[in-house]
């Protein structure tokens, strides 16, 4: 008999022959991942250890022994966001739900793509999305997909938008007389500039907006550059509004700049990615006042409502826009009813990512992820608290969300220099 160079638990025998061994592995790895996270207090949140080469390839496998040894270094040597000292980014601790979704989803390995590929987590997506949507003021006639990541979303808004407004789905941007622009502030995310130029329009075509003292858009420099833009023969298609900035966590106006949009007939976009979770707080859900006007929105679950990555989707007033000016049929897929999510989405292949969404949802409920938000926002107060009474400490707005962004000011030593080496102890200790 042939020697086999296969591990018997390489894959799991689906007549369970080889489960014995399918189950010492499952339990090893998932026990030495519940010891790395139930001891995360332990390490600090940013690894000093060395990392070691892994561009090694065994010629026969290892055993279990010896690779988890190797998990385990990597377990300690990656970031630690489940320090209770962490701080610093928007990344958060997953909840336990979403995990176990993920391997979930990855053991089905269902192709997002269609229908017949993914027939019961198609279903879910559509309706989960669907339900979302009306949390941000939408009514049925609302659809969207899920993404992976918000760049990803905002690529997938802004091309719908510019289909909408030229006709460029068959034809390209050569019939276009003047060059198709964006208004978004200057400190919206620059996955907008990299949508712009996928899109074949030009990092140039994203034009900034100022913002005031709290990094919202200035509505009024908006219109002007409205103006400007119509002046200098370019054709103005979409307004982005930010509900959630990267750096500061700051939303936007966005009635206001609903009102332009729509005196303007510009598509309305409001990137949401982060500040979306506000719709499951009745508490500051008004926050968000307005963003129903939007015609499209940006939100990541993968943030503020802590679904391990990637968990992003963008959603559409009208999903009829988004199929008339998006879709692509594929002639590979079966003809229904139900349009397959791979013919609507810039992605083909998909993980299916909703699943951990849903699964959280179903185990913390809306009562819990209400809890979550608010008491976030009560850390957030009691953090500014404490930065305003130290005179050597200043704050780069007043936030709109649980993200606060605060430097030193010492008056005896190069302020740069400071906040740098503040940062790297934070992000270190």
């Amino acid at each position: 008999m042939k020697q086999s160079f296969v591990p018997s638990n390489a894959f799991i025998d689906p007549y369970g022959r080889n489960m014995p061994e399918a189950k010492h592995l499952m339990e090893a790895v998932m026990s030495l991942v519940l010891s790395n996270l139930s001891s995360a207090s332990q390490r600090l949140p940013m690894s000093q250890s060395l990392k070691p080469s892994y561009a090694y390839f065994p010629e026969e496998g290892l055993s279990t022994e010896e690779i988890l040894q190797q998990l385990k270094g990597i377990l300690e040597s990656s970031m630690n966001p489940a320090h209770p000292h962490y701080i610093g980014h928007m990344d958060s601790i997953p909840t336990l739900m979403s995990c176990l979704g993920e391997f979930i989803s990855a053991s089905l390995n269902n192709n997002m793509l269609s229908l017949e590929m993914s027939p019961v987590f198609s279903h879910i997506e559509v309706e989960v999305i669907q339900t979302i949507s009306q949390f941000f003021g939408y009514n049925e006639k609302a659809g969207g997909v899920m993404l992976s990541g918000g760049s990803l979303a905002n690529l997938q808004a802004l091309a719908v938008a510019r289909n909408h407004a030229f006709p460029v789905l068959q034809n390209g941007l050569s019939g276009i007389d003047g060059q198709p622009v964006v208004f978004a502030s200057e400190v919206a995310h620059t996955s907008l500039q990299k949508a712009a130029m996928l899109l074949g329009l030009g990092t140039s075509s994203v034009i900034p907006v100022k913002t005031n003292a709290n990094s919202q858009m200035d509505t009024a420099d908006l219109e002007v550059k409205i103006k400007q833009a119509r002046n200098q023969g370019k054709k103005p298609f979409a307004i982005v509004a930010t509900a959630g900035t990267t750096v500061t966590g700051n939303i936007d106006p966005i009635p206001a700049i609903a009102e332009i949009a729509q005196q303007y007939r510009l598509w309305l976009h409001v990137d949401a990615a982060y500040g979306g979770a506000l719709v499951f707080s009745k508490k500051h859900r008004d926050r968000l006042t307005g963003i129903d006007k939007a015609d499209s929105i940006t939100f990541n679950p993968q943030k503020w409502m802590y679904i391990a990555k990637t968990c992003a989707m963008v959603i559409f007033k009208d999903r009829t826009i988004l199929e008339k000016e998006f879709r692509i049929p594929a002639p590979y897929m079966n003809d229904t009813e139900f349009t397959n999510l791979g013919e609507i989405s810039v992605q083909g292949t998909r993980h299916a990512d909703i699943l951990k969404l849903w699964l959280s949802l179903q185990h913390i409920g809306m009562k819990g992820y209400e809890q979550l938000l608010d008491e976030s926002y009560v850390l957030m107060e009691t953090f500014i608290e404490q930065i305003k009474q130290r005179p050597y400490l200043e704050l780069a707005s007043e936030p709109d969300t649980n993200i606060c962004c605060f430097r030193g000011r010492p008056e005896y030593i190069p302020p740069d220099q400071w906040n740098l080496e503040l940062q790297q102890t934070l992000l270190r200790d």
